[in-house]
């Protein structure tokens, strides 16, 4: 059975990661290491490495393949990072990050999708990996500065709170947008008071539910 997946995950990362330009190697070993099919309820394994989002309960989805990895390499991981996620969902994500990073953080707010992220990450032995439940858009201050930031869920415009706690040099990686259309937006902090801005197109995510977000 797992063979099946290794190699439908193996079809997954060439087809829809390197072949849409994914170049860090890094990157695409995460990708073929973490079994996407985990992380989504039992009767959409046949789906689990297709091109496209998945439902995972509570309005929630689990992203695009390439989109988890576009945001990855986004961050520039080298391995010694501390991250915060915003969004933990189906834990896909984060556990992409864990194998990138040294720790990842991750804020979810809905207890249930919390304690079933955390059941996996337990499963597949993440032990670099902290769940926090709470509002993810004023981020987990108590660990911060973090080196890379990736907020999984579109906002109208970066929480104040998120760019606060970037590290000098750290990158926030964003859907930034409307309810119905956002852009992939990273900023590095240059310094105290300073970011660089760089727009990667456009996206689709959930809306960012919040203080520093979207009202529910």
């Amino acid at each position: 059975m797992m063979n099946q997946y290794q190699s439908k995950r193996q079809l997954m990362v060439e087809i829809q990661i390197i072949r849409r330009g994914i170049k860090d190697r890094r990157v695409i070993n995460a990708m073929l290491k973490v079994p996407r099919h985990l992380f989504v309820d039992e009767a959409l394994w046949p789906e689990a490495y297709e091109d496209h989002p998945l439902p995972i309960g509570e309005k929630q989805t689990i992203s695009q393949p390439y989109i988890v990895a576009l945001m990855s390499e986004l961050l520039e991981l080298t391995g010694k990072e501390k991250v915060l996620e915003i969004g933990t969902g189906s834990g896909y994500q984060c556990a992409v990050l864990a194998e990138l990073a040294d720790q990842v953080f991750s804020v979810e707010r809905i207890p249930s999708i919390a304690k079933r992220a955390r059941k996996i990450f337990d499963q597949l032995k993440y032990s670099n990996v902290m769940i926090h439940i709470g509002d993810g858009t004023l981020g987990w201050k108590e660990h911060s500065p973090y080196d890379g930031i990736i907020v999984t869920a579109a906002a109208p415009r970066p929480p104040t709170a998120l760019l606060e706690q970037l590290a000098i040099s750290g990158r926030l990686v964003i859907p930034i947008g409307d309810e119905f259309s956002q852009d992939l937006i990273v900023f590095t902090r240059e310094e105290k008071n300073k970011y660089a801005e760089e727009n990667y197109g456009g996206c689709r995510f959930v809306k960012l539910i919040g203080e520093q977000g979207w009202r529910e």
